[in-house]
């Protein structure tokens, strides 16, 4: 039990940043309330596999070479944050434009599939998940894990962020939620798209003060 202790540790520290709102759950609430379920759990999928190559890129050492090489660590942080005011105005862009359910329901495995790489894409704009992970590994991991844990921690971290997003796709997705947002659409698309334009924003204005 007590080798466990640390595979418990992770778990729950991830999970509470999991949980936490920022630009993966506003993008898969919209997918799942505008395009489908079948979309959100597409992108669901999507932040799972983003959270092991975040995960695994920790446990290799990410977060020791960008301490090394600050200029990697800024331009990450950059390109991330210029992604996602490109995701953003994007989704502004297309708030005017009526929802065609049936014509989003016929292109079927395309859909889905764009969804998966948005979520992917989306959950990988902000490196800083990476360094996240990092610290946690290095602050709840011991000096000398076994490798077995190694080998634990990965389908955990995924498990627990595809676990998270599909229960925010399932729970948006129902009827009611997308009543409601076809008949706020444009409010909602321009809210959508403003708070992951300002936490785009946020993450190059970081980056360039040094915070």
């Amino acid at each position: 039990m007590q080798a466990w202790l640390p595979i418990f540790s992770i778990a729950a520290a991830i999970s509470i940043g999991a949980m936490s709102p920022g630009p993966s759950f506003v993008m898969v609430l919209r997918l799942s309330v505008a395009m489908s379920r079948r979309a959100g759990l597409a992108a669901a999928l999507g932040m799972g596999v983003g959270g092991v190559i975040f995960g695994a890129l920790a446990l290799f050492g990410l977060q020791a070479l960008v301490a090394k090489v600050g200029w990697l660590y800024l331009v990450l942080r950059i390109a991330g944050g210029i992604y996602l005011v490109y995701l953003a105005s994007r989704i502004w862009r297309g708030a005017a434009t009526p929802m065609q359910i049936d014509a989003l329901r016929r292109e079927g495995q395309g859909s889905t599939g764009k969804a998966f790489w948005q979520g992917l894409a989306t959950q990988l704009s902000n490196p800083k998940t990476a360094v996240v992970y990092g610290s946690i590994f290095a602050a709840l991991l011991p000096p000398h894990p076994a490798s077995w844990i190694f080998a634990v921690l990965l389908p955990i971290l995924f498990a627990i962020e595809a676990g998270w997003y599909t229960i925010v796709a399932l729970t948006f997705s129902s009827a009611r939620p997308r009543a409601f947002y076809l008949r706020a659409k444009g409010f909602i698309d321009r809210m959508a798209g403003a708070v992951i334009g300002l936490l785009g924003m946020k993450l190059v204005y970081n980056a360039l003060s040094g915070r």
